[in-house]
This record gives structure tokens, sequence and C-alpha cells, in this order.
């Protein structure tokens, strides 16, 4: 069996850092946007696993942490 290295799906530069991203190992969070999805990744692991959610989810999320003052 051989095994082949696939493409991302989202281009290392469309993810961007969280401002409240922090250089001291803290909680990291990475997003990129495609047309009909959000990325989210930990920016400690950039090629381990990522979440896609969808732009209206995000929204929601966004809102939660907002609301929640986080």
């Amino acid at each position: 069996m051989t095994v082949q290295p696939t493409e991302p799906l989202v281009p290392e530069a469309a993810w961007f850092k969280s401002s409240y991203s922090t250089g001291n190992g803290g909680e990291c969070v990475e997003v990129a946007t495609t047309g009909d999805a959000v990325h989210i990744r930990d920016s400690k692991i950039p090629s381990g696993l990522n979440m896609r959610v969808s732009p209206k989810a995000w929204t929601g999320l966004v809102a939660l942490a907002v609301a929640d003052g986080s």
C-alpha cells in the first residue's frame, strides 16, 4: 500500500491567529475561511486535526464567547 500526501484543504497563508492568543503556550486558536466553511485549528499543532463549521455556526460561537466575556 502506498500513502500519498494530499493537498491541504486550506492554504497555509489563509490561517490567522486569534488576537487573544499569546506566545506563551496559552490557548492558541487559528482560523481560516473558505467560501462555505470556517476552519479552526490549534496553532501549536498546525499539522494536526482541524474543525470545519459553517459560517452561521462560527457566528453563533463568536457571539456566545463575546456574551460570556471570553
